[in-house]
């Protein structure tokens, strides 16, 4: 392509560099007729460019759309110059309007490719409708003048369709249409698109038209070559269109390679939204084809919903896949609040249980490793859900122990009493499995309630959820004093307990505990002002916590 571009330019320095050559052949129905349908080529490209950016809302494109649309209309004008169309005799207004328009192209392909298409694009949005309208003005203006023979544009055209002061808007305009082609030509290596490079090819035989209006003669080889050159570079940005139309099977497809980052950065926006939506259908078990309609309806191409589709099922099927990894909680709170997965934390109350097997390292050293992980595993398929009925947050598992933590990530003011709940329905639980299997471990629980910093502790690749302070490292000591059966609770969570203070813990836990001060031996430095309370299981019914 790079080889083929510069031919017209040899060839018309050629004809003009032999005289004889550059023949004269005055045609009027062939110049009407040629005129014509490249202007109409460039009207159907500044229609379909302005509605694919009327439903991206894409100032590159708008852009574009008003460089096609300058060139058709005052090319259109230019065929009404051919005498007996309008007038018997040509008209200055007429002749020239071919250069004008395609100055005033020259600036808008520039502009696509400035900041005006980029960090000042919402400026050119607003702008869009009124440029639009400011120009199809001037072309009624500029036909009414020259029918009417009226200054500047009245009398029979100069010798060459440029001089004066369009010569040298001419040559700013070749400048300006070499500057945009060569960008545009960057911006295809970087994202590819028929449509992209072949406005890059347009843009540089529109260049080269006028260099031809600018040096040829009128009604000869090298004024025809200029008319060649325009329908050549409308024609190809018409079948590069149809090309990425026909594989993309939409408009806004069609012009995707050409969209500013603003707009990409909206469309990603409007991919995920609608990926999510799909997902979120497919999961409930409702049909997808309502909200794949309205995103045809939207522009998204063929090519595009199958992809979401495509996307939607993947996203559903990683969901179901790490789910069973990640607390709902946790996973519930980052859709919500996409920013809770930086690193770092903040610091609020919590209760942090701990909860491990009482004799699980001899129970292990005397059975096989399978015969363990299934233990631990039926364990786990009681215990869990207990936690989860409580609203208890599963921070870690740890072999036969595990660390929960209330009131880290959703408000819970009775954080204290769920974490009391579900200590001792882990204890229940856990003890009735372990009576259908003789020889199993029971577990036991340390709970402890105070200031701790939440959030997320690793590195930009890897990291976890994570409640970290003394809070969490009392619970677990509290853990390791007590025995098989044991809840043991600090005086701080103890005294948020409902009715603690009275005398009574109204716990509804389904069992009745006995409480009693009963600090083991040598825990007294390790547990600093902190009282030991065991809760001991006796028997099930519903009599409520008591301490003395």
């Amino acid at each position: 392509m790079a080889f083929v571009l510069p031919l017209p330019l040899i060839g018309l320095a050629l004809l003009l560099a032999q005289p004889p050559l550059d023949m004269e052949w005055q045609h009027h129905p062939s110049h009407f007729w040629l005129v014509l349908l490249t202007a109409l080529f460039s009207v159907g490209l500044a229609y379909v460019t302005n509605v694919a950016a009327d439903r991206r809302k894409d100032a590159r494109l708008v852009l574009v759309s008003l460089a096609f649309l300058s060139s058709a209309g005052f090319l259109g004008l230019h065929a009404l110059a051919t005498p007996g169309v309008l007038l018997s005799h040509p008209n200055t207004g007429f002749t020239i309007a071919t250069p004008v328009g395609l100055i005033l192209a020259s600036f808008f392909a520039a502009a696509s490719v400035s900041p005006l298409a980029g960090p000042w694009s919402a400026a050119t949005l607003r702008a869009g409708p009124w440029l639009r309208s400011a120009l199809l003005l001037l072309m009624v203006v500029w036909a009414a003048i020259s029918l009417a023979d009226l200054p500047p544009l009245q009398g029979p055209p100069p010798g060459e369709e440029a001089v004066g002061l369009l010569d040298v808007l001419a040559i700013g305009s070749i400048v300006l249409f070499i500057f945009a082609a060569l960008r545009y030509v960057d911006l295809y290596r970087r994202r590819g698109g028929i449509v992209t490079i072949t406005i890059a090819v347009a843009f540089v035989l529109l260049a080269e038209a006028m260099v031809a209006v600018v040096v040829s003669r009128n009604w000869h080889l090298s004024w025809w070559e200029w008319h060649l050159l325009m329908l050549a570079a409308f024609a190809a940005i018409a079948l590069g269109a149809r090309y990425d139309y026909q594989r993309s099977g939409s408009l806004a497809g069609t012009f995707g390679g050409l969209y500013s980052e603003a707009t990409l950065a909206r469309v990603d926006r409007w991919h995920a939204d609608a990926i999510a939506a799909v997902a979120a259908a497919d999961a409930r078990g409702e049909s997808t084809d309502p909200i794949l309609a309205e995103l045809r309806r939207d522009g998204a191409s063929d090519a595009e919903l199958s992809l979401l589709a495509e996307a939607a099922r993947e996203l559903r099927r990683l969901d179901q896949l790490f789910r069973p990894y990640l607390q709902s909680d946790v996973a519930t709170r980052l859709r919500r609040e996409p920013s809770a997965a930086r690193l770092g934390g903040e610091e609020r109350e919590v209760t942090v249980l701990f909860a491990d097997l009482a004799g699980f390292t001899t129970f292990s050293e005397s059975r096989r490793p399978a015969e363990v992980i299934s233990m631990l595993n039926a364990f786990w398929a009681v215990v869990v859900p207990a936690i989860d009925r409580a609203g208890g947050v599963v921070e870690q598992f740890a072999g036969d122990g595990v660390m929960v933590t209330f009131n880290a990530l959703v408000e819970q003011p009775d954080h204290a009493l769920r974490a009391a709940r579900a200590g001792l329905a882990i204890v229940a639980a856990a003890r009735d499995l372990a009576a259908d299997h003789p020889g199993w471990p029971v577990f036991r629980v340390g709970i402890n309630t105070g200031p701790a910093v939440v959030g997320n502790v690793g590195a930009a690749g890897r990291r976890s959820f994570a409640v970290i302070g003394d809070t969490t490292n009392t619970a677990a000591r509290l853990m390791s004093v007590g025995g098989p059966g044991d809840v043991t609770i600090a005086r701080a969570t103890w005294e948020r307990l409902p009715g603690s203070r009275a005398g009574t813990a109204h716990a509804t836990c389904s069992s009745s505990e006995t409480a009693a001060d009963d600090r083991p031996a040598g825990t007294a430095r390790s547990a600093r002002s902190y009282t030991l309370w065991k809760f001991r299981r006796a028997v099930t019914c519903s009599t409520p916590l008591r301490h003395r």
